[in-house]
């Protein structure tokens, strides 16, 4: 994988000297140049940088400066900056650490000890990165349906309560589906339950394909879904809930009987309304209106 670095000097002499020693290592594929803060925090937010140098002492604005305008962005924070100085005094070294500065080298630089202090920070670096990438799969796995990869019940509830709270504030309307595959259990019963897991799995694709990126599928239990759709009222709910019903009815399965229709029933419910404060609320009367579809004879799609 490439690796990039970032030198920030107001002295094209002191930066030909760093990309000097360091080309001689082959850390880096690519070397980036700055002369002032302003120039340096630019090119860290054109280009993904895995290691930035930056002296501390440069007229206008210093590294102190940079290292705050580093910290104070998600993009940024995380990208390791080892700051050069003249300055030999241990509280100019505190205070860049404390900044965020991840070690200092003293000007003038040995080149051996550069190469050393830059190797262990790509060597930190990566852990982290590993460490974050891994952290990333387990929150994902923790939100996830295993079976159908939608998100799981858990998840759901804090997408309605994060989805609910916005709503309020800024009157804004957002709905919820409920949708329960009609049959099921006689489908599991004379396919097999190998041919249910399959249906679930197409349906949760089938859902997937008719939302927004911002909107949210779960499964519910069983054979039941639901989804959020934030910034959508009652009608426009009802015609994505209407969309995926007619779709569904158009699947068809290997090794299922000729003639043989999948159908979902949905039931939709909308904030603002006056019997809806609470999550609870909300849920109750999506469920209540999908209850109303069952009720009146299956594959439909009711409202509250």
């Amino acid at each position: 994988m490439e690796k990039s670095i970032l030198i920030v000097d107001d002295s094209p002499v002191a930066r030909l000297q760093i990309i000097e020693a360091l080309r001689k290592t082959s850390l880096f594929n690519h070397y980036g140049e700055a002369s002032s803060v302003l120039e340096g925090i630019k090119a860290a937010l054109g280009r993904q940088y895995d290691l930035v140098i930056c002296d501390l002492e440069m007229p206008e604005m210093d590294g102190f400066k940079f290292l705050g305008m580093m910290s104070s962005r998600d993009d940024l924070r995380d990208i390791p900056v080892i700051m050069l100085t003249g300055r030999e005094d241990l509280e100019t070294k505190i205070r860049g650490l404390e900044q965020g500065a991840s070690d200092y080298v003293t000007k003038p630089f040995d080149a051996g000890e550069l190469v050393a202090r830059v190797k262990v920070q790509l060597k930190i670096k990566a852990l982290q990165d590993s460490l974050k990438r891994s952290n990333d799969l387990l929150r994902e796995l923790s939100n996830t349906d295993p079976l159908t990869g939608l998100h799981n019940r858990r998840h759901l509830m804090e997408t309605i309560e994060k989805e609910l709270r916005r709503s309020e504030r800024g009157q804004i309307p957002m709905s919820i589906v409920m949708g329960d595959i009609d049959n099921f259990k006689e489908i599991n019963d004379t396919f097999g339950h190998q041919k249910g897991d399959e249906i679930l799995k197409t349906v949760a694709d089938l859902l997937l394909r008719h939302l927004r990126q911002y909107d949210c599928a779960a499964r519910f239990g069983g054979e039941e879904f639901a989804l959020v759709l934030p910034q959508s009222n009652l009608m426009q709910a009802v015609q994505i809930a209407e969309r995926i019903r007619e779709a569904a009815r158009k699947l068809t399965f290997q090794g299922s009987p000729e003639g043989f229709r999948l159908t979902i029933s949905f039931g939709v419910a909308s904030y603002p309304h006056p019997r809806i404060h609470t999550v609870d609320d909300l849920i109750r009367e999506a469920d209540a209106a999908l209850y109303a579809a069952k009720h009146e004879g299956r594959n439909r799609v009711c409202i509250r």
